[in-house]
């Protein structure tokens, strides 16, 4: 319906600022031109939207707009639910079980289609301890300091600004700010002890796009794979590898992208014994070499 369009588009504009006409045609799956007499349409509305021209041009809602009204339909505050109870079942947070509350009493169909459990991501009391403190430094802005041990297991004293915490590659992280380099880093919750949080203070604001786009080029390993048949479900699940080439018996090559210095990846890798051998990078296949051997001297002949 146009009405729904309309709404959408205003949101959409609120959300992403600046867009174009084909950026927004092709998103609504509409033309240029509807979208030009749907940008009229809020115009007469009364909605506050400036056309720029040029290469950057398109269409932008004025800052001072403010969308007062429920614009959100009981199916997509069902959506939202789906994805609150999702991240409720890995982090028990006060705040979140509030608005799951707030948003369940709005929306009106209880069962859905699809359902989101992340109990995986649920860690021990210690960790979701930690969850607990940094997410109360990260409101209230204040430094924390604890000692973590690296990947090269190193541990040093950190003291850093939290910006945001993130489960990701199967585990919980915290990105801060390292004062000391002037950078955005990337801790492990699991390795870190003696957290506390300080009363000093941020020395700046933080958004998390100012660290997304600056991980290390290094932190990341391109990895090529030829695999016997049996194991190829195994990789595109364990793995999320890409198939790239398959051959007449089934065997196949495949590639994926994963953290350097993880080691769920490895395993996986390990578990597959003689079904699978590291094409490249070299030094993948040098380590895997190494770490036969060294299984192999720990068990005797």
């Amino acid at each position: 319906m146009k009405v729904d369009r309309l709404i959408s588009i205003v949101v959409y504009l609120l959300n992403h600022g600046r867009t174009s006409a084909q950026k927004l045609a092709e998103e609504f799956e509409v033309s240029s031109r509807t979208i030009m007499r749907d940008i009229e349409s809020l115009d007469q509305a009364g909605i506050p939207i400036q056309s720029f021209y040029g290469v950057e041009g398109g269409y932008q809602i004025m800052d001072s707009f403010v969308l007062e009204k429920q614009v959100a339909t009981s199916r997509e505050y069902d959506w939202i639910v789906t994805a609150l109870k999702g991240m409720a079942s890995a982090y028990a947070g006060r705040s979140l079980k509030q608005a799951l509350e707030k948003v369940q009493s709005i929306s009106h169909i209880r069962d859905t289609a699809i359902s989101v459990d992340l109990g995986a991501a649920k860690e021990d009391d210690e960790i979701n301890e930690q969850i607990m403190l940094l997410e109360k430094a990260i409101e209230e802005k204040c430094v924390v300091r604890f000692s973590y041990t690296n990947s090269h297991e190193e541990v040093k004293d950190m003291q850093v600004e939290p910006v945001c915490l993130q489960y990701k590659w199967y585990n919980w992280y915290l990105i801060g700010y390292y004062e000391k380099y002037q950078d955005y880093c990337m801790f492990k919750l699991v390795r870190m002890d003696n957290l506390q949080v300080t009363a000093v203070k941020f020395t700046q604001n933080h958004k998390l796009s100012d660290y997304k786009g600056k991980e290390r080029e290094d932190a990341f390993v391109n990895v090529k794979l030829y695999g016997k048949a049996v194991i190829k479900k195994k990789c595109r699940e364990y793995l999320n590898g890409r198939i790239t080439q398959e051959f007449e018996n089934g065997d196949f090559e495949c590639s994926f992208c994963v953290p350097a210095h993880e080691t769920f990846w490895y395993g996986v890798v390990l578990s597959f014994g003689n079904k699978a051998r590291i094409i490249e990078p070299q030094e993948i296949k040098e380590r895997i070499i190494k770490t036969c051997k060294e299984i192999q001297m720990e068990y005797g002949e």
